[in-house]
């Protein structure tokens, strides 16, 4: 191999997780371009039976390695499934990427490339929607009421404490740290699994980093709703409104529970405020969703708080 030639790539393999998505796997996943050494697990989170035969189907017809689970796992537990057969087959690089999202084979490489020289990289590409307007190019959490910002928020709060997170849209990460985290919380099942795995990561010694490589993520596209709705499904609000308590239980000190709890009905009702206005008034699902995850995010301070948090982050500015 001449000094020119790239690196060649570990095996490595691109997990896609599906929930009644059979029609973004044909947009989106049908047309990805793997390069040498890559393969593509596709799970399927049981739906129906004939969502399972459209998956089945695809999978045979385009040569994917199909996790066909019995149940709905959720985000994290399906991308658990298919990074625990990606490894059995030999992958040395784990990349999760969402059904609704697409990355050019060169963006891929370099994804690749960058765990494959740091295995305790925690990698993130920038990602954009299909306008081409920004959606993901770091983002922060801020530890005095767990809101998050993107990277180009920081100027406005220089001395607020936050922690750095990676998108679960599309990341990258090697086998071993993967093994190392025992992949995603399944306790999360969708929403915030992201946030707590990069904080874990942290703590395990790992970094984040903003690989040069692009993703255009149909932001919304598993939600299922049109364009120009803004209204989110009912368990958007709900997952993202609970599992704010569950990181906070989770990572943080009793004192920063206690503040995270009393800001939660401001929290929860921002969450519900990104479907806009409208749907409050046409649908009982925003509404209920909101009492649903406030009542069982306090419910997690009470039962979880007398053990000590797993993953502790300090308070003050990182």
């Amino acid at each position: 191999m001449s000094g020119s030639e790239p690196p060649r790539l570990p095996p490595f393999a691109v997990v896609v997780v599906s929930f009644a998505s059979s029609a973004l796997l044909r947009r989106y996943a049908a047309r990805l371009s793997l390069p040498e050494g890559g393969r593509l697990v596709v799970v399927d989170c049981f739906s129906g039976d004939e969502e399972r035969a459209r998956v089945r189907d695809l999978a045979a017809e385009h040569g994917w390695e199909a996790v066909l689970l019995d149940r709905n796992a959720g985000f994290g537990g399906g991308t658990n499934a298919g990074a625990a057969r990606a490894l059995e087959l030999g992958s040395e690089v784990v990349v999760g990427l969402n059904p609704d999202a697409a990355i050019e084979p060169d963006s891929l490489e370099r994804l690749v490339a960058a765990v494959a020289a740091d295995p305790m990289l925690l990698a993130s590409p920038i990602v954009v929607r299909g306008s081409g307007e920004p959606w993901f190019a770091g983002a922060d959490l801020y530890l005095d009421d767990g809101a998050t910002r993107g990277a180009e928020a920081r100027d406005r709060f220089p001395d607020a404490a936050r922690l750095p997170w990676a998108t679960g849209a599309c990341f990258a990460m090697s086998a071993e740290l993967w093994r190392r985290l025992d992949g995603f919380d399944e306790d999360y099942f969708l929403y915030w699994e992201d946030i707590d795995l990069s904080h874990r990561a942290l703590d395990a010694g790992a970094r984040l980093g903003l690989v040069d490589a692009l993703v255009v993520h149909d932001a919304g596209g598993t939600q299922g709703t049109a364009v120009a709705d803004r209204a989110k499904s009912e368990e958007y609000y709900y997952w993202n409104i609970r599992n704010r308590m569950l990181y906070a239980v989770g990572h943080l000190d009793d004192e920063g529970v206690r503040r995270w709890l009393r800001s939660a009905p401001r929290a929860a009702w921002a969450v519900v405020l990104r479907g806009g206005r409208r749907q409050l008034v046409t649908s009982a699902r925003p509404w209920r969703a909101l009492v649903r995850g406030l009542r069982d995010g306090a419910r997690l301070a009470r039962e979880r708080r007398p053990a000590a948090a797993r993953h502790r982050v300090p308070v003050g500015r990182p």
